[in-house]
């Protein structure tokens, strides 16, 4: 038998069969005893159900349980106990005891962050409301309380329901929802931070904000109150919104897309049912073109990741790292070890996204297996490729992309025409052959259109009429592209003078494209015939840099070898390359690293390829000078995994007394910061610091400054950390400035892990002033987030957080979402006391960002947060379930993971001394203890520092002593 309180009280036999209860009054009572089932509830409390007036006698009430009894016959037992009575059935037999358990489940998804997964139990349990909770039944002492508290508990349900759904789909869809829940609780100020962010995402800040207002002037009139610190802070979020990096968009189409409107709208629909669809066909049959526009329709976020450029299959993870905007490491660490495709899987795993990979056809077999693998576990994520061939895998859904129709060529060799001369104007039949001998593929009609702007329609068709055996009859064994672009391509090409057919060859040396500037270094020649080329569709202009189309790439670097001219062109490209590196290398230590940072993050694709070439030509010097100028701006933007393998390539038979002391150096912090650097760095590890100490020995100032603080922030993970300090504490007054805010900042950790915490603070505020004088983003960051740990232990929770709330205003403006997790974080830790709701906020956002990054450590750190509130709220089994998690997430060989470490074994042990289960509680405090002598030999301060109860902080000890 089913009982429901939640609207009118009614009861069903198990085959869905109403049971007639009879009156109110029987109704009344089983209400009562529904509330808690098995509880006693006493005869005048179940009279005054009956008739709050009190007119209603014992007898009355056992004269109406005896029928209630026999109504409800054998399914339910309500038996009389002392001077009252109670029912007994199981809690989920009740309609308000499975709403509660199934809202239960779904905020405990939400808050773990499975959004998707909150859903279902919310929905379910929202579905079993059939009106107000107890109604019909009178508000005496226990149903007016029951009933509140059951709407209290619909009305966070509800919450928790919209607030997955925003996470899950467009928030804009819940706007009306909330508008009319908010105007029936203008006071609930979740509801309201709810539809603030419904609204930014709606119509952008304006609205939210003026819904903001009219709730700080309600709750000020009616309550006279002030908003919470959560509302206060969204507001200020919205205020200063600015478009935050987000996954690669598809590039702007600067011409009008010309047929194939029904396969757009066809594919749009097939994308809604498929997960997988390949576009494939000849190459220049406008496979891009078509995938830009189905992208354009789509209802998720799109990820656009061009694969062209992409010379080295093993870099295809990276690839689409880089397009969708993570970064490989938090503030000032290396690589936590975990493997791109395992941060894509992170980032992914629960995100809705339409990622459209684009020409596959060259890491065909890397593609299919990392989409597959991709598919599998991000059950929100659809896949939209384009290549000559299938990918294979299960689950495809292929499209063949066929050449135009006759009308459409047509078109499309007008409007393209016409965008060159003005007035255009041809005989559509004389237009019609020259489309069809091009086989009516899109990229040759666009090459041939160009050339009417010097050329009579007439004369082009008499031209392609002498190429017609060339196009249409090439080797059948060859491929597609090659029986028809490849013809069309070489006609283009001839019919450039020598100064552009040279510029166009020596230009397939960029990735990436190039700047004004750098395209006529390298191409030797001038910006003339770079226009030149731009007006005859060789290159094209697109966010201010030149770009050449793949198919024209790859056939210009065939003749670039027929002139052997690639080493000259290589070696060009890559003096421009380390000038600019060079150039930009200190203004990375400045004010102007905003500027620059951005500069050189347009250039990866270039540094990629200059030093993969350098590898490859055996030009280790060139390698080694790329990426030694290259490094700070690596580490800063988190990238430095991305030249990881490089880097060893470059170490391969090299030993550091044949090499340039700090450019080897650099290079073994930069292999060592990939997945698969521990080797290198275990290998080269002790001639690595011998050749940095003689760089900087003796008061000389090395040439690059960054070398000693990476040294110490990898090196100090190590088995001897003390050896990282040591080494750089003689540069406290070098005679550069950055250097020396450096070593200052450097010098504190070495009193810090002794306990001498006032000398830690000294040399950090010094490091601070340093590193601010030179308005370095940031080292300042750095520095900050070092004192307000040291603010945090000493209990001055207020200043650690405001020096917190610094650090990310600076890492916010270099784009840093690593590092702003782990500040978050730690903004948290200093919050969790004296206000828990705003650092399980913090906690959220920081999970969030950690998601978004592909960071398992900052996942990591954040449950281990969340996990310390549910200890606080005294829900251990939640607290024990989210510092599993952390542990399952975290790297124990990654320094800025310790403090997490110590934390989770330590909220372990906190969860088992609270179940009385010492024995456990000594080993995960024992753990705990053995995590922390990483920190330093002052083990006892390193747990202070981390802000533990004093109580923790002696169990820690006390168990490391008994081991």
């Amino acid at each position: 038998m089913f009982f429901g309180i939640l609207g009118e009280t009614r009861a069903w036999y198990g085959d869905g069969t109403e049971v007639p209860l009879g009156g109110p009054a029987r109704r009344s009572l089983l209400a009562l005893l529904l509330i808690r089932p098995g509880e006693v509830v006493s005869t005048d409390r179940l009279a005054d159900a009956v008739d709050p007036d009190g007119a209603v006698s014992a007898h009355a009430v056992q004269s109406q349980m005896s029928r209630l009894r026999k109504a409800l016959g054998s399914g339910a037992v309500i038996e009389q106990a002392g001077a009252g009575y109670r029912i007994l059935v199981a809690p989920d037999d009740v309609d308000a005891g499975r709403f509660e358990r199934l809202a239960q489940a779904g905020r405990a998804a939400l808050r773990a962050g499975d959004a998707a997964g909150a859903l279902p139990p919310l929905r379910e349990a929202l579905g079993l409301w059939r009106g107000p909770a107890l109604a019909g039944l009178a508000e005496g002492e226990t149903a007016g309380p029951a009933a509140a508290r059951l709407e209290e508990h619909r009305l966070g349900a509800l919450e928790d329901r919209i607030e997955a759904e925003c996470r899950t789909g467009d928030p804009r869809a819940v706007v009306p929802e909330l508008r009319e829940l908010v105007g029936r609780h203008p006071l609930r100020e979740r509801l309201v931070g709810l539809l603030m962010r419904a609204l930014f995402a709606e119509g952008g800040p304006a609205a939210a904000l003026v819904v903001f207002e009219e709730t700080r002037r309600r709750l000020a009139e009616e309550l006279g109150a002030d908003p919470s610190a959560e509302l206060v802070s969204l507001y200020q979020e919205l205020l200063s919104a600015a478009p935050s990096p987000g996954p690669a968009a598809p590039p702007a189409q600067l011409t009008a897309f010309v047929g194939r409107a029904d396969e757009v709208t066809e594919l749009a629909r097939l994308l809604r049912v498929a997960r997988l669809v390949t576009l494939i066909g000849p190459g220049g049959v406008g496979k891009t073109r078509l995938s830009v526009e189905v992208a354009g329709l789509a209802a998720v976020d799109v990820c656009f990741v061009e694969l062209a450029p992409l010379r080295d299959a093993a870099a295809l993870p990276q690839a689409l790292s880089s397009a969708l905007g993570l970064r490989e490491n938090g503030l000032g660490t290396g690589a936590g070890g975990q493997s791109p495709v395992d941060r894509l899987v992170a980032a992914l795993s629960d995100r809705p996204l339409l990622l459209v990979l684009d020409n596959c056809e060259h890491v065909i077999e890397e593609t299919a297996a990392l989409a597959a693998r991709l598919l599998a576990v991000c059950p929100r994520l659809r896949v939209l490729a384009t290549s000559r061939e299938p990918l294979g895998i299960t689950g495809e859904n292929l499209w063949q992309v066929k050449p135009l129709d006759d009308a459409a060529a047509v078109r499309l060799f007008t409007d393209r025409a016409r965008a060159v001369r003005r007035g255009f104007a041809a005989d559509p039949e004389v237009v019609g052959r020259i489309c069809a001998a091009l086989d009516n593929l899109p990229l040759a009609i666009e090459l041939a259109a160009a050339r009417v702007r010097t050329l009579d329609v007439h004369d082009l068709a008499g031209r392609l009429d002498d190429r017609l055996g060339v196009a249409a009859r090439g080797s059948r064994t060859a491929d597609e592209r090659h029986r028809t672009l490849r013809a069309v391509v070489a006609w283009s090409w001839d019919l450039l003078s020598e100064d552009e057919q040279r510029a166009a060859r020596r230009f397939t040396v960029f990735a990436g494209g190039a700047t004004a500037e750098a395209a006529p270094r390298v191409c030797a020649t001038d910006d003339e015939t770079l226009e030149s080329l731009v007006d005859k569709s060789l290159l094209e202009v697109a966010g201010g840099r030149y770009r050449m189309l793949e198919t024209i790439a790859a056939y210009g670097a065939e003749r670039l070898d027929e002139a052997d001219e690639r080493a000259d062109a290589e070696h060009a490209h890559a003096q421009w390359l380390l000038e600019l590196l060079r150039t930009a290398d200190p203004h990375l230590r400045r004010a102007e690293q905003l500027e620059w940072l951005p500069v050189l993050a347009a250039e990866h694709g270039n540094l990629l390829a200059a030093v993969r070439r350098s590898v490859r030509a055996g030009e280790r010097e060139t390698g080694l000078k790329l990426l030694a100028h290259a490094a700070n701006h690596l580490w800063i933007r988190g990238v430095s995994g991305s030249v990881a393998p490089h880097a060893i390539a470059l170490l391969e038979g090299a030993d550091g007394d044949s090499l340039d002391e700090e450019e080897y150096v650099l290079c073994v912090l930069l292999a060592a910061s990939g997945a698969a650097g521990r080797p290198v760095w275990q290998r080269h590890r002790a001639s690595a610091e011998k050749a940095l100490a003689a760089a900087w020995a003796d008061g000389r100032t090395g040439r690059h400054p960054v070398a000693p603080l990476l040294w110490m922030l990898r090196d100090a993970s190590g088995p001897d950390p003390r050896s990282a300090f040591a080494l750089v504490s003689s540069l406290r007054d070098c005679a550069e400035p950055w250097t020396r805010a450096t070593a200052r900042y450097m010098s504190g950790f070495g009193p810090l892990g002794e306990g001498d915490t006032a000398s830690a603070e000294r040399a950090f505020v010094t490091a601070v002033e340093g590193f601010r004088s030179l308005g370095d983003r940031w080292g300042t960051a750095l520095v900050l987030d070092a004192l307000a740990g040291l603010a945090g232990g000493r209990g001055d929770l207020a200043r650690a957080v405001e020096l917190t709330d610094e650090a990310l205003v600076l890492t916010e403006q270099i784009g840093a979402l690593e590092d702003s997790a782990d500040l978050l974080v730690n903004r948290g830790d200093h919050r969790l006391g004296p206000d828990p709701a705003s650092a399980r906020a913090d906690y959220d956002r920081a999970m969030a960002l950690a998601r978004r990054a592909g960071s398992s450590t900052g996942l990591a750190a954040a449950l281990r947060g969340l996990g310390d509130t549910a200890l606080l709220d005294g829900d251990l089994t939640e607290a024990e379930r989210l510092y599993t998690e952390a542990l399952e997430q975290v790297d124990p060989h990654w320094i800025r993971s310790v403090g997490t470490r110590v934390r989770t074994f330590a909220g372990l042990g906190r969860v088992a001394e609270a179940r009385g289960d010492r024995t456990t509680a000594r080993t995960r405090y024992r753990e705990a203890g053995e995590a922390a002598v990483a920190m330093g030999p002052d083990t006892l301060g390193a747990l202070r520092l981390l802000g533990l109860p004093e109580h923790v902080v002696e169990s820690v000890s006390e168990a490391c002593r008994q081991r």
